[in-house]
């Protein structure tokens, strides 16, 4: 076994017993239709509905892909499913995740993830994808800096309009990010020290937040830029969509056209600002 299976399995259980629950994978029928009861408890309306379905369920676990869950004793409080992508078992596309209300707090997911990479390094797999709403800000400082993935593609109203509990009646945008399994930033995320993001004093705002909470875009000249997301992007969905809406715009014309002037995300921090910088290519121009 490799130093990095080792580690990473190590990781694994840290992050379990950490979050007191067990990670395993689920392919039992009645385990698996528990398993889809939980993920539409969390994103639908009528948690009597199905969301993946048991059937699809059981193909992705019987055809050897992941499906597990994380269970307090015999209760099911979190579920992770991701399917082989291309190029064929070299790398793994998470295509959901999620955790009960009951156990948030305790880092279950974070426990989900730990398990997922460790299970994927085990397979020969280096990388996992998977897609995030980057309106959400403890999504982004989730994925960017407790686990060290990195967003590489900005996808407008990805999945169409979804009318779930979640994401409402809002474009389903989406940021693309890639966990490079064996990284250092990655590694040393795993064993639980966070990606660490700094926002230098003459980085460029290309977005802020107004006094009033609404988006004010600003210039996207400089080396370092800032883009704000609001603080609770679902409670305002709630209480006023339209100026939720202005956000959804706002950041994808944002977001796109720096990605489009090659910088790249290097972090988000707890203050909800993502961190872009031009790559070496464009530096100097």
């Amino acid at each position: 076994m490799s130093r990095v299976i080792a580690a990473a399995l190590e990781a694994a259980g840290s992050a379990a017993r950490a979050a007191r629950v067990l990670v395993r994978p689920v392919s039992s029928l009645a385990e698996l239709t528990t398993l889809d009861r939980l993920l539409a408890g969390i994103w639908q309306e009528d948690a009597t509905d199905v969301l993946l379905t048991t059937e699809l369920l059981r193909a992705l676990a019987k055809s050897g892909n992941y499906v597990a869950g994380a269970f307090d004793g015999g209760t099911l409080v979190g579920a992770a499913v991701a399917f082989f992508a291309a190029p064929g078992e070299r790398e793994l596309h998470s295509h959901i995740a999620g955790v009960s209300a009951g156990a948030a707090g305790r880092s279950v997911g974070f426990a989900l993830k730990q398990h997922q990479r460790a299970w994927a390094l085990q397979r020969g797999i280096s990388t996992i994808s998977w897609t995030f709403d980057p309106l959400v800000a403890r999504n982004a400082y989730f994925n960017m800096a407790k686990l060290a993935a990195v967003p590489t593609e900005y996808l407008p109203n990805f999945y169409g309009a979804m009318h779930d509990r979640i994401n409402g009646d809002d474009d389903s945008d989406r940021l693309l990010v890639r966990w490079d399994l064996a990284a250092p930033a990655v590694v040393s995320a795993s064993a639980g020290k966070p990606q660490r993001c700094v926002r230098p004093p003459t980085a460029t705002v290309a977005l802020r937040r107004s006094p009033s909470g609404g988006p004010v875009p600003g210039s996207f000249r400089g080396q370092t830029l800032l883009v704000a997301v609001p603080p609770d992007i679902e409670a305002l969905r709630r209480s006023a969509p339209g100026a939720a809406k202005g956000w959804r715009v706002a950041l994808r014309d944002t977001l796109s056209a720096l990605l489009a002037e090659r910088l790249r995300f290097t972090g988000f921090d707890r203050e909800g600002w993502y961190v872009l910088t031009r790559g070496t290519e464009e530096h100097g121009r």
